[in-house]
């Protein structure tokens, strides 16, 4: 399934995420590997000081897997689902795994460069002024 994440950097923190994304140990040890950096890479930066991004995850308990992870950096605010469940062909029980191939999270994100800032962009400049 696909979620729609929607959260705000905790205070102090955002020194401490941007290395963890620049050097890749961002969500070290998940077994959704490489996807916190795929997630941060896509990632938008709201006017209202939040961070949103597309989540694929097989969790019964939505990012049941990677909240642990999230959360040393960020508070989430929001996580609804990204589409209707009922599309959702791994969740039906059509095709499990469906959401490895299918592309809705593409077009989802091509949908989002539209809304607000890139993410890292924003990240860094925080980053830089802070620091």
């Amino acid at each position: 399934m696909r979620y729609l994440v929607t959260a705000r950097i905790r205070p102090g923190r955002e020194a401490d995420l941007l290395k963890a994304i620049e050097d890749g140990t961002l969500g070290q040890g998940s077994v959704a590997g490489s996807e916190y950096l795929e997630n941060m890479a896509q990632a938008r930066w709201t006017d209202e000081g939040t961070a949103r991004w597309v989540e694929v995850c097989f969790c019964w308990e939505p990012l049941a897997e990677e909240r642990p992870y999230w959360e040393e950096y960020f508070e989430l605010v929001k996580v609804q689902d990204a589409h209707s469940r009922r599309k959702c062909r791994d969740l039906e029980g059509t095709e499990p795994w469906a959401c490895c191939d299918c592309d809705c999270t593409d077009k989802l994100e091509e949908r989002m460069e539209g809304w607000g800032r890139p993410f890292l962009e924003v990240l860094r400049e925080e980053a830089r002024t802070s620091g």
